[in-house]
């Protein structure tokens, strides 16, 4: 007597089978798309402000940045091209996430540098974050990125709010300067800047007695300087960068404001610093991630930039280099240029050049290193034009930069 198959039980183990082999077909797929590198190349696109308020501390100088970390790694990886494209995102959250979506959906960008307003990375995040590609933000301070708005695939690199607050607040406060005002950009970098830093004042005993918040890009601050001379403040701090701290300086400079406070840069990239009078600027206080007179090794690749740009290198130009440089040996690392993979492995394997020293990338993305509080040269003690800070104290990256977030642990 022939058996009949048309069972239930024997429909049941077919369909099992069936089910069991288009799960295998589905993992082979995608094992096969974690392999190799998509459209035979990794293209890299740096978004900037390419001309106007930050145009100096990153811009068409970190594409310059990015291309030499692509040179020292030779130019390939994995036997295919390495190409880099940019594009000026003007620090307008619409353009930049309209540049994002175009160059990941359509023109095969595998991860975006450069990132500097806040507000735009904020955007851009959301494009890359959807399709999973790599952030590598060299330029943006605040820290929403590795904490509320924290992703498996945002690399926070460069520096952030909570590392310039401790290493510039906290001295000031140990030394009797207990009533502060804030000159801030008025924008989510500024906004969180100044939380910060508050946070720190008002733990430490002292008080905010005012702030003044100036849109970006600004260039009268008579107004907000007038402010902070009625507050009967001991320190005025900048939360600003770029040309707004520059023009808030000289503007506190012309009204007489920095002889009757100490003023503060919370934010000050090394072009601002060369921008402005020594006179104005010399003995002020400040925290940053990178000074290319620290070693042999950053005075070896600064003179390769100055002599590439022009420019001195800032620490957004040194962190994007960096971050290319360790992205690109991820790459090789895994074989891949998978996102998931690629961000794994770069927080497996530790950085280590010129920039990053004592370095790891957390599991939420925030790169961890040495920072430096420095005191900027008077005129009379430079022996060159870039010759701008002496380093008073290195603080260690656990020290500088906040504690993880557990819903941001990323394994």
């Amino acid at each position: 007597m022939k058996r009949n198959t048309n069972t239930p039980k024997a429909g049941f183990k077919l369909a099992l089978h069936c089910s069991v082999a288009a799960l295998m077909s589905v993992a082979a797929l995608s094992a096969q798309a974690a392999t190799g590198l998509s459209d035979n190349k990794v293209k890299i696109g740096v978004l900037a402000d390419m001309s106007g308020t930050y145009g100096d501390l990153c811009g068409r100088h970190c594409v310059d940045a990015v291309n030499m970390a692509v040179e020292d790694f030779g130019g390939s990886v994995l036997g295919k091209p390495i190409e880099v494209v940019s594009a000026d995102d003007q620090n307008k959250p619409d353009l930049g996430s309209a540049k994002a979506r175009e160059w990941i959906e359509s023109e095969g960008v595998d991860a975006i540098n450069g990132l500097v307003a806040s507000s735009v990375v904020g955007a851009v995040a959301q494009v890359a974050n959807v399709n999973e590609k790599p952030i590598l933000i060299s330029g943006a301070g605040s820290n929403t990125f590795t904490t509320k708005t924290c992703s498996p695939f945002n690399a926070h690199w460069t520096y952030d709010v909570v590392a310039l607050a401790r290493g510039t607040v906290k001295p000031l406060m140990d030394s009797g300067k207990k009533k502060w005002f804030f000159i801030t950009a008025d924008y989510a970098f500024g906004h969180a800047l100044e939380g910060v830093a508050t946070g720190i004042i008002e733990s430490n005993g002292g008080t905010v007695v005012g702030s003044a918040r100036a849109p970006l890009g600004t260039t009268d601050y008579s107004s907000f300087v007038l402010q902070a001379m009625s507050s009967g403040a001991d320190v005025v701090a900048l939360a600003n960068a770029g040309k707004d701290f520059v023009n808030s300086l000289k503007g506190a400079a012309e009204f007489g404001l920095n002889q009757q406070a100490t003023m503060v840069g919370l934010l000050v990239f090394a072009s601002d610093t060369k921008a402005i009078d020594a006179d104005i600027i010399g003995d002020m206080r400040l925290t940053t991630g990178f000074y290319w007179d620290r070693d042999d090794a950053s005075r070896a690749w600064a003179k390769r930039f100055v002599d590439r740009t022009g420019a001195i290198p800032t620490m957004a130009h040194a962190g994007a280099y960096s971050s290319t440089l360790h992205y690109l040996k991820a790459i090789k690392a895994t074989g891949t240029d998978d996102g998931k993979a690629v961000m794994a492995q770069m927080k497996a394997e530790k950085p280590d050049d010129m920039f990053a020293r004592n370095a790891a990338l957390r599991a939420d993305g925030r790169m961890v290193y040495d920072m430096y509080q420095v005191r900027v040269k008077k005129g009379s003690e430079r022996s060159n034009p870039n010759d701008l800070y002496e380093i008073e104290h290195v603080i260690p990256g656990d020290q500088a930069f906040g504690a993880m977030k557990p819903e941001c642990n990323f394994k």
